[in-house]
């Protein structure tokens, strides 16, 4: 089961965050996700990976995700430990991927009271992001229950597996 609400640090990025940054090529040919996901923004933030900690959540401006459709780059984000990815608006082949590998991605147009660092309180359901350092509630485009379900069971393989073993 995926941990979908909780707290976690910021990483705020700006707009137009491209697949290509999340995952260069070098990150995926001849090697296993696990050991590519080292690689994730590293044109960037070549520090992103390493300082990255489960539970931090991923903030960006619009387009996040915009360019290629590797799936590769949502689930470096995940393997990293990413609890959740807001942005102001999403590249539709890298939302529905993000959602698919079991991260919530949530549109909130109120991104930019956001800084990197600060620590967030995400309920995807309700839509609402709490920043415990400044005491704001951001609204966002909550998820519907079937894909926190989804999301709950850690992604679409893993939902219909337990969907079929349910039947």
């Amino acid at each position: 089961m995926s941990d979908s609400n909780g707290t976690g640090r910021a990483w705020v990025y700006g707009d137009n965050i491209d697949t290509d940054q999340l995952a260069p090529i070098h990150s995926y040919k001849n090697m296993e996700a696990e050991e590519g996901c080292k690689f994730c923004l590293e044109p960037l933030d070549p520090n992103f990976a390493s300082a990255v900690k489960i539970g931090d959540i991923f903030v960006a401006g619009n387009n996040m995700g915009i360019g290629s459709s590797r799936e590769q780059a949502p689930l470096h984000l995940k393997l990293l430990g990413i609890r959740a990815v807001l942005a102001k608006s999403f590249a539709r082949i890298f939302y529905r991927n993000t959602l698919n590998f079991g991260v919530p991605a949530l549109v909130c147009a109120e991104v930019d009271r956001i800084n990197t660092g600060d620590e967030l309180r995400v309920d995807a359901l309700k839509g609402r992001i709490e920043n415990l350092n400044t005491g704001e509630t951001l609204e966002c485009e909550p998820l519907p229950d079937h894909l926190m379900a989804m999301i709950a069971d850690g992604g679409l393989m893993p939902h219909l597996k337990n969907k079929l073993q349910r039947e």
